[in-house]
């Protein structure tokens, strides 16, 4: 004999299984976040998020995405810019990164680095050396046996090519309007006009990585690429009457690295799949 608590919780199982079987028999939820800033909101805020949208990451349609590439290890490249900048915030570990994570989003299998150990060393030295046997001999272990290539990307350029500066000093204004007035209104007007400063600046880097792909196990050089991109910082201030407002920004080094990458990446899948 049934209770009325056994046909209540009946009734709460079906109508689950009809949830579950009208949603496809998943239940998806994606993650949202807040945004506890005090300025949320404000239209400081809006301009600092939509700046942010601009530069954030975008993952790359890559035109064989759909058909398997061969196995692959990504080693450390090289860092020929001499700018202290690059030097200081990105390493090769840090390209190594993003190619490795992009070549897994084009399809092709990624063997992880991090599974060489202290054979990573080795490995490139053999393959800058073009040392065959020793290239050979390091890649037999485990997984890496499968390997038909090693890709590496070099940063070979990282310069500054253009800065520019524009602003307006109110003072002069100021003293003019001030002594074509006179009187109160001359002093408001040279207060006023004094006080208003502007100042933008931009500035543009050039950014120029390679890449290339080697044959496991002959060292062979079996291709290779070369893209430049283009990075903006800039910055606009302007000051009235001891009111300010300013912003700055552009693509960080991280985010100009990863799409370098990105477009490499993409001429890899392109070209040789």
């Amino acid at each position: 004999m049934m209770t009325m608590r056994s046909v209540r919780l009946k009734g709460a199982c079906t109508a689950a299984v009809f949830a579950l079987v009208a949603g496809g028999g998943e239940v998806v939820a994606q993650p949202t976040f807040g945004n506890p800033s005090p300025t949320a909101g404000s239209r400081t805020s809006e301009q600092a998020n939509a700046a942010a949208d601009v530069a954030a990451y975008r993952q790359a349609e890559y035109a064989n995405k759909g058909r398997k590439g061969p196995a692959l290890v990504v080693i450390p490249g090289e860092m020929k810019s001499a700018h202290t900048t690059f030097s200081q915030w990105i390493k090769p570990n840090n390209i190594a990164d993003f190619g490795e994570l992009e070549l897994s989003q084009a399809n092709f299998v990624v063997l992880e680095r991090k599974n060489l150990g202290h054979l990573l060393h080795e490995i490139s030295l053999a393959y800058d050396r073009g040392d065959a046997s020793a290239a050979h001999r390091a890649m037999q272990a485990g997984d890496l046996k499968t390997a038909k290539w090693v890709v590496r990307f070099d940063l070979l350029k990282a310069e500054q090519i253009a800065q520019s500066k524009e602003g307006i000093d109110g003072r002069p204004v100021g003293s003019i309007a001030g002594r074509l007035l006179g009187g109160v209104t001359g002093s408001v007007a040279r207060t006023a006009g004094s006080s208003v400063k502007t100042q933008d600046s931009a500035g543009v880097w050039l950014v120029g990585m390679r890449y290339k792909i080697m044959d496991v196990n002959t060292t062979e050089q079996l291709a290779q690429g070369y893209q430049e991109l283009k990075m903006e910082v800039g910055a606009s201030q302007t000051s009235v009457l001891g009111v300010s407002q300013g912003s700055k920004g552009g693509v960080g080094l991280d985010t100009m690295v990863q799409r370098l990458v990105q477009t490499l990446v993409y001429e890899i899948d392109s070209k040789y799949k």
